[in-house]
């Protein structure tokens, strides 16, 4: 024979659960949030799964891995699928990838091999895990006058106007290094109109190159941030900066005191950003570094690492690299 629950202890019981909803347990994380080299991370949300792309390692061309949460992370294995007859193995980098009408694009970097300079390719998926084809016989973007071209960044507006972003490979043969734009197709696979000089490699702290663009703008803001990385990624002068405009393809101006990354305590040379929003449309930076005492190939590895991104007096953005117990991401929908 069942009993009758007492009344007393079904309030207890309803006033503990209003508690809990009022106050979940917060929960936190710990930088790197995926320590394995991971080079030249970017992540792409998708409903409520987040995916991050990397540079080829561990016997895969384009790496890559998969989250809930931005926290915990699961490795796929390769997104590449087989190489196009231009491309040389082994030197696929820094990929990143967008939702396109057609499936997925992703913008990747590979060694062009009549040149031997790295150029800008362009291949195709039904769905985020890949395999990516590239299906083209020859690059997307390569400036062999520049030095090649490197680091692909896609950004769509919100009027729906696509744009992608890059560098000429110019530090590998004394050039200049310029950050381009230039518009994209609605579809995503093909560049429209001329290219765009962005800004250049002419602060002190950025050593002999500027790279891998990210565009970013804020929800409700008229402002486009445009962040990316300088000097020379494999020591602690590794870091990120950011300049602004009034428009996608600028005129940008960068900020006076950057960088607003850069090496911190433990973390070495932090950089090759990007910015990605979590459920409850907080922006976070996700980011490679070092671990100080151990940069450089063959004794270091580029992990993967998240920060908050927030944005300071006059709109001026801020990111500081941590390696204690941090608030994690939001999971709300």
């Amino acid at each position: 024979m069942l009993r009758p629950i007492p009344i007393l202890f079904i309030a207890l019981a309803l006033a503990i659960n209003v508690s809990s909803a009022k106050n979940p347990k917060t929960m936190t994380y710990t930088n790197p949030v995926y320590n394995s080299d991971f080079p030249d991370p970017f992540v792409l949300r998708v409903n409520q799964t987040y995916y991050a792309y990397a540079t080829n390692g561990g016997g895969n061309d384009i790496q890559l891995a998969q989250s809930i949460d931005l926290v915990n992370w699961v490795y796929l294995g390769n997104a590449m699928g087989p190489l196009p007859a231009w491309v040389s193995a082994g030197w696929t980098w820094a990929p990143e990838v967008a939702a396109i009408p057609s499936g997925y694009a992703m913008y990747y970097t590979a060694r062009h091999s009549e040149s031997g300079r790295q150029c800008i390719g362009l291949a195709t998926s039904s769905t985020p895990e890949g395999p990516f084809v590239d299906h083209a016989n020859q690059p997307l973007i390569c400036q062999l006058e520049e030095g090649g071209s490197i680091d692909a960044s896609p950004f769509t507006d919100t009027d729906g106007q696509r744009y992608l972003y890059w560098k000429n490979d110019g530090n590998c043969c004394g050039q200049l290094t310029y950050l381009y734009g230039q518009r994209l197709s609605s579809d995503g696979l093909k560049l429209v109109g001329e290219a765009k000089r962005l800004i250049l490699n002419d602060a002190l702290w950025e050593g002999n190159l500027v790279e891998a663009p990210t565009l970013f703008k804020r929800q409700g803001i008229s402002k486009y941030y445009l962040f990316y990385s300088a000097a020379n990624y494999a020591d602690d002068t590794y870091a990120v900066g950011y300049a602004h405009a009034p428009g996608p393809l600028g005129p940008f101006a960068k900020w006076q005191a950057n960088p607003i990354l850069a090496s911190a305590g433990a973390v070495a040379g932090p950089g090759h950003q990007c910015v990605v929003t979590d459920g409850a449309g907080q922006p976070w930076m996700v980011y490679h570094a070092w671990t100080t005492g151990n940069t450089g190939y063959p004794n270091g590895q580029r992990t993967m690492r998240i920060d908050r991104l927030e944005f300071g007096v006059n709109g001026v953005p801020v990111v500081k690299p941590t390696t204690s117990p941090q608030t994690a991401p939001s999971s709300r929908k």
